[in-house]
């Protein structure tokens, strides 16, 4: 019954897909009674998305971005509310956030990521990035973690990118590996944080503060067979 309450307040909330992961292992020590993922994702706008060039990001898609980011937020913390309320604890994960304790790696407290295929929302694609079946890697993903028991989603643990490798191609910063995600590879085995990191402060300073770039989400194919 619970796990149906929180199914209806995501729906009424219009995520666009969301599941529940078994994270048993795999969360901070702080939190390791919250072995519940509540994974969610929000869909990007497919028009704001394509007017990304192969060059750079616009301005329209950095105030996209933050305006998703900051719904995520919302989101999460209406979901907390409600779990509070039915006798749970929660924490919500920032939707954007690295927490630099032990040295800069662009690392939060939990991987949204990890959650969201543990939660059987989709596979992680050669960009590093969430790719689900309906909206490929145009999305941005919401965390909870809680103690609420529930029946759990099929985990996602291979990727179904196969031969394609258009993102690695399309990355002006040469920063994507070209790996296939096999469920268990570290980030540093498909993306190069780093050199993500200084191109776009480098090159989109003048959009965004240089922290937003998006070419490998809008040249997924996987992201453009809805399009009509």
């Amino acid at each position: 019954m619970s796990k149906l309450k929180i199914s209806h307040l995501l729906e009424s909330l219009d995520v666009g897909k969301y599941g529940f992961g078994n994270l048993t292992g795999l969360v901070p020590e702080q939190h390791k009674n919250l072995t519940t993922g509540i994974s969610f994702a929000i869909r990007l706008s497919d028009a704001v998305m394509n007017e990304i060039s192969d060059q750079a990001p616009t301005h329209t898609y950095f105030h996209h971005y933050r305006t998703v980011n900051a719904y995520i937020d919302h989101c999460a913390l209406r979901v907390v509310m409600k779990l509070q309320s039915l006798g749970y604890h929660a924490v919500a994960i920032p939707a954007s956030q690295s927490i630099n304790m032990e040295g800069y790696d662009y690392s939060g407290l939990f991987q949204h990521r990890t959650a969201a295929t543990k939660a059987g929302l989709g596979w992680i694609g050669k960009n590093a990035c969430l790719v689900t079946e309906e909206f490929g890697p145009r999305v941005r993903l919401g965390t909870v973690l809680t103690n609420m028991p529930v029946d759990y989603d099929e985990a996602v643990d291979s990727s179904s990118c196969g031969e394609c490798d258009v993102c690695v191609r399309k990355c002006p910063a040469i920063a994507l590996v070209g790996n296939q995600w096999t469920g268990s590879n570290p980030r540093s085995e498909l993306v190069l944080a780093d050199v993500c990191s200084r191109h776009m402060s480098t090159h989109y300073k003048h959009i965004g503060r240089g922290v937003v770039c998006g070419i490998c989400v809008k040249s997924c194919p996987k992201g453009k067979e809805r399009i009509k």
